[in-house]
């Protein structure tokens, strides 16, 4: 809590850095990478706290590793932060021995935090939480932000014609193109070739929305008898899971072959349309009528979704 509450403090000075200072680095207004990645570990590091609160043992183990990863994001962030400053990347930088032992630092950094949240998802799997739906969105969500996290390291490896020991910048976000070329508005993503930071967003992002769906869920059980029914809002969480589970493969695919996210080929259409036919007929089993229902929902059939929403 206390880093989220440092994030929220350092988006501020970002926003403010946008506006004042003009300054562009690889394509893109300077203060635009610090602003991002602070947002992306408010809503993180809140993920992460809400799901340690959750847990009815291993608490301590639990302090433990959100610490752990609070101390990783705060290094991670003072790094970015500081290169900023300095008018230097902060990713993939090896231009001075200074610069490369800064990312060689966040590298470390990395690997730490995705053990801690590693340890925070044994934690979760092992849990005994009452309600089915808003303990398989966590685990959903927090397997999916570490296959999301886990593609990080993929932006590390070499690009086409860089060379460990004798490039200045060895790792890229882009695929197939260079980095700091056409991108889209506000994300910053290639509009000319692969991506990783699409998959990278879109699997740690699960974190926020598979256990937001059981909340959607939740509101709208009193009023629609079928979710008022456990097993089908579990069904709904399981399926959500397995369908953003798909939408992250295929746009790791995508950034993989090249592709920007803005023009999907046919191959991608395709799977794509796949995909969206298997949620709709799969949203219309879920939301099958349960033998126990009557067509009444009684005050015992919200009982569970009592501990998700207090």
């Amino acid at each position: 809590m206390l880093i989220s509450v440092a994030m929220v403090v350092m988006a501020v000075a970002s926003a403010v850095g946008l506006i004042a200072d003009d300054r562009v680095l690889v394509g893109a207004p300077i203060w635009a990478k610090p602003f991002k990645f602070s947002v992306s570990f408010v809503a993180y590091c809140l993920s992460l706290a809400w799901m340690l609160s959750l847990l009815p043992r291993g608490r301590r183990v639990g302090w433990w590793a959100g610490t752990v990863v609070a101390l990783a994001s705060l290094v991670e962030m003072v790094i970015i932060a500081g290169q900023t400053m300095r008018g230097k990347r902060s990713h993939f930088n090896h231009e001075t021995p200074f610069d490369e032992g800064l990312f060689n630092a966040m590298a470390v950094t990395v690997v730490i935090l995705w053990l801690g949240t590693f340890a925070v998802t044994v934690l979760l799997l092992r849990a005994r939480i009452a309600d089915r739906a808003s303990a398989w969105a966590m685990r959903s969500g927090i397997v999916l932000a570490l296959a999301g996290a886990a593609v990080g390291f993929l932006m590390t490896q070499p690009a086409p014609g860089q060379r460990r020991g004798v490039s200045k910048v060895v790792g890229a976000h882009s695929v197939g193109v260079p980095d700091g070329g056409p991108a889209m508005p506000l994300t910053g993503w290639s509009t000319t070739g692969g991506d990783l930071r699409i998959p990278h967003f879109v699997g740690m992002h699960a974190l926020q929305l598979l256990p937001l769906l059981v909340m959607v869920l939740t509101a709208l059980a009193p009023r629609f008898v079928r979710l008022a029914d456990d097993r089908v809002r579990l069904r709904l969480v399981l399926l959500a899971s397995g369908v953003y589970a798909a939408a992250f493969a295929l746009v790791l695919r995508q950034a993989l072959r090249g592709q920007p996210l803005t023009q999907p080929d046919g191959v991608t259409l395709r799977a794509a349309g796949l995909i969206l036919v298997a949620a709709a007929l799969g949203a219309f089993g879920s939301l099958r009528v349960p033998t126990s229902l009557t067509g009444r929902a009684t005050a015992e059939d919200f009982s569970a979704p009592k501990e998700l929403a207090s």
